[in-house]
């Protein structure tokens, strides 16, 4: 059964440019489905599904759309429609891969739509914004950007030859066939440089008994991803022992990962052991990026890109604020293991975050503010890298798993 490959453009402006990709992609023996997000006038060839509709599906109307003439609204009202329409039409099995190109504002609308569909369905975007920072674009799915060089508006020996690559490249994601392989029960847990002889053994230890574990690096975009995927019901367990992207959060590191880290695993309900990994630590730069309002702080150089602050006691208090009550929102199965002698590898005896009143700070308002008839509480009197204290955390995840 031939494949078929998602295109969502602004046909008024760039028919010409989608017709040529279509038709290439079309000459590998792929099926398309073409579905129109302009707004500036007719498309120049008939759209499988029409501009009208995307702006319905966004929660406006085209007529209104070029009546306003305001352009960011249009954008983001298109964007909105061809997320519902592409969305819809995955969730029917439509197509096998999606495919947009344009400016900043082309890409918005099928960056809008292609963040939207699940992580392993190919998702392409041609644009100009390609060499820049693309993080807005590609969020935390599998977004492949390519760089057009030229504007994606005009067909010439150059264009050509990148919307043929363009054209190749989607059509190869989606022809791929993936090598037969043993599914897994899967396992999502989270580390830093600082956590990882826990993880790792984590991770030793449930692959030696038949699970399949993702490790995602607490550096924001990882937080976002496991995240999202949680949302995505990939897991059938986690272990998030590193939930340093909340000292970022609070205080205005750098690798935050927003306000949501900690919601995902409570909404769905997936049996969940949480720990206090690297909430010793904020993150910066390099050293001579360190805001002025915190060179007194406890300053540790990780290495010469990394900076790492010492949270003090009162920020300590607050996150275990903080996380206490995200986990108390939990609708499945949840543990909190409090690793006392130490939540990082340079929080220990003698190291250069071992900060005993901190510590005390962070573990009495876990205690203060953890609703214990919904979340359990194991203390151990370990260091978060010591070898038991990942074990224990395996232990009680397996047990919760096995009901």
């Amino acid at each position: 059964m031939s494949k078929t490959v998602l295109l969502i453009g602004t046909l008024d402006t760039k028919g010409r440019e989608y017709a040529y990709v279509r038709d290439l992609i079309r000459a590998r023996g792929l099926e398309t489905f073409v579905l129109d997000a302009g707004v500036l006038g007719e498309p120049v060839f008939t759209p499988d599904s029409s501009a009208a509709r995307t702006a319905e599906a966004g929660g406006g109307s085209l007529a209104e759309l070029r009546e306003k003439h305001d352009r960011g609204h249009a954008i983001e009202i298109m964007g909105l429609g061809a997320r519902a329409l592409a969305v819809k039409l995955a969730a029917e099995g439509k197509f096998d891969g999606v495919i947009s190109m344009g400016g900043s504002g082309g890409t918005s609308i099928g960056s809008t739509a292609m963040q939207a569909l699940p992580v392993g369905m190919p998702k392409l975007i041609v644009s100009t914004m390609a060499s820049g920072d693309v993080g807005p674009y590609v969020g935390v799915k599998d977004i492949t950007m390519m760089y057009s060089v030229v504007d994606v508006s005009g067909l010439n020996r150059l264009s050509r030859r990148i919307f043929a690559n363009a054209a190749g490249a989607i059509g190869g994601m989606v022809e791929q066939t993936m090598p037969k392989a043993e599914d897994k029960r899967l396992i999502g847990a989270t580390m830093f440089g600082v956590t990882t002889p826990c993880v790792d053994r984590v991770r030793a230890r449930f692959e030696a008994e038949g699970y399949e574990m993702l490790v995602f690096h607490a550096v924001g975009s990882g937080g976002r991803s496991f995240e999202a995927l949680i949302t995505d019901g990939v897991f059938d367990g986690v272990v998030d022992a590193t939930t340093t992207e909340w000292c970022d959060e609070l205080v205005g590191g750098v690798l935050s990962a927003g306000p949501e880290r900690l919601d995902a695993a409570a909404k769905k309900g997936i049996p969940q052991v949480v720990s206090l990994g690297a909430l010793d630590m904020v993150n910066f730069g390099p050293r001579d990026t360190l805001p002025a309002k915190f060179e007194k702080r406890n300053i540790y150089i990780h290495n010469p890109e990394v900076t790492l602050m010492r949270t003090t006691p009162e920020e300590c208090a607050k996150l275990g604020e903080i996380i206490a009550k995200k986990l108390n929102k939990t609708t499945g199965p949840t543990a909190l293991f409090v690793p006392l002698k130490g939540v990082s590898a340079i929080d220990v005896e003698g190291g250069p975050f071992y900060d005993p009143a901190a510590d005390k700070a962070l573990f009495e308002a876990i205690r203060k503010h953890l609703d214990r008839s919904k979340v359990e509480l194991v203390e151990l009197d370990l260091a978060i890298n010591d070898p038991a204290f990942a074990d224990a955390m395996v232990d009680r995840l397996q047990k919760m798993l096995k009901k």
